[in-house]
């Protein structure tokens, strides 16, 4: 079972690959970032380019997405959205099913703690996936939780 997790951001977005297949292991993590001086259709292009190529690299079961949250900025939240559109896509125009989770619901399933910090949810991933080279980055560890998430949500 292999399973992409998605933390979209029109800035960067953090993805992360798991395999589990007996162990639990790390395909690939890291960021998208999408050229900030360009208009947001390119942007957009860019982070469903992406997308795609990583979902034909690895072939995943599923893509697991960060659902979007209450936003006090509205506009906030509909490029938050947006950006979140393009990966939807990506993954159904490949035939790899998607789900969202809550914030809260991927901190449970990592922490246990619907509250957590980035910090909390960072030093259990890199726990539980055993990861001693991670980069220091919350879009990237918030990425292989939400994989997490997906894979502990399907009963594997």
């Amino acid at each position: 079972m292999v399973i992409v997790g998605i933390d979209p951001g029109i800035r960067v977005t953090g993805f992360g690959v798991i395999k589990k297949n007996g162990i639990l292991s790390v395909l690939s993590c890291g960021t998208i970032r999408p050229p900030t001086k360009e208009t947001m259709a390119e942007r957009l292009k860019y982070l469903y380019k992406d997308a795609m190529e990583i979902i034909n690299k690895y072939k995943p079961d599923l893509l697991a997405i960060e659902s979007t949250f209450h936003q006090k900025n509205v506009r906030s939240a509909l490029i938050l959205g947006q950006a979140k559109g393009a990966i939807l896509l990506a993954a159904a125009n490949a035939n790899v099913p998607s789900v969202e989770y809550a914030p809260r619901k991927v901190k449970v399933a990592v922490v246990g703690n619907g509250s957590a910090t980035k910090e909390q949810v960072q030093y259990m991933i890199e726990r539980i996936l055993k990861i001693d080279n991670m980069p220091k980055m919350y879009d990237v560890s918030d990425a292989l939780a939400i994989a997490y998430c997906g894979l502990t949500n399907i009963g594997i």
